[in-house]
């Protein structure tokens, strides 16, 4: 009896281990050179929530190729989520080993350190929690989707699933749900303002008035003076404490690396 015990114990780890490190060679990453994914792990998941909790919300999205996003949105949403995008393989090992130290330190998985890759792995094909093994999974498709897609086409991808609201995915849908407009039609404030919002996108809008926004649009915004994305004089942000945040942000958030000027020039690559 005991020995069945441990081979049912054993197979059960055996088929476990089989899920966690197979499942995410099995996801078709090559099919996203070219076709744009209908539903996303995180688009079902959210149906599942909703259906649980009695809500009748539905998906607004609407794909767009990156040319027809504001350049002004995609450079807010690399310098808020990921700086260094075109200087790393998919992971931004500086930022993860201060994730963990952050995670070590408050005793729970909270801290990410995820990069625009990372982040589009997850959306695509994993759930949204941040056990250990969906972290794996979450690298090992990563690892896929950046020797597989070029980075033009997984910042387009990710700017088409990112999620802006309840129901809001993409950019376009998030640019008209929020701003009335097209996504190529943001302006610079609008396009800071969608990108503060990506760390929580359920709690914080947009076009809502939180502190949490407020500070984040002004940080992003001051950035994009600084580096001349915007086309008018630079000037100082408001008098709001943004410059103790900047600095907060360069610790907690690694948004400003020493070099950070290549990801702004390689947008065109």
């Amino acid at each position: 009896m005991i020995k069945l015990f441990f081979k049912l114990l054993f197979i059960i780890l055996l088929v476990y281990i089989i899920y966690i490190f197979v499942y995410p060679f099995t996801v078709d990453v090559s099919s996203l050179k070219k076709k744009a994914p209908e539903l996303t792990a995180m688009m079902k998941y959210r149906m599942k929530q909703w259906q649980e909790e009695g809500k009748k919300i539905k998906i607004q999205k609407q794909w767009v190729y990156l040319d027809r996003i504001s350049p002004y949105l995609v450079k807010a949403v690399l310098i808020g989520e990921d700086d260094k995008f075109y200087r790393h393989s998919g992971f931004d090992i500086e930022a993860i080993k201060k994730a963990i130290e952050k995670d070590i330190k408050e005793k729970k998985l909270k801290y990410g350190g995820s990069t625009i890759t990372q982040q589009l792995a997850k959306n695509l094909y994993l759930s949204p929690s941040k056990n250990p093994v969906r972290k794996i999974q979450e690298a090992i498709i990563t690892w896929r989707l950046e020797r597989t897609l070029s980075k033009k086409r997984i910042l387009e991808l990710y700017l088409n699933v990112a999620e802006w609201g309840e129901g809001v995915f993409g950019a376009e849908a998030a640019s008209r749900y929020h701003f009335g407009k097209s996504a190529i039609e943001l302006s610079p404030i609008e396009a800071a303002r969608l990108a503060a919002a990506l760390p929580n996108p359920i709690k914080y809008s947009p076009s809502g008035n939180s502190k949490f926004i407020e500070r984040r649009t002004n940080l992003i915004y001051f950035i994009m003076q600084k580096r001349g994305i915007i086309k008018e004089e630079f000037t100082e942000p408001e008098k709001n404490d943004s410059q103790p945040a900047l600095q907060e942000k360069k610790e907690e958030e690694h948004m400003i690396p020493k070099d950070s000027s290549e990801s702004v020039q390689n947008l065109s690559k």
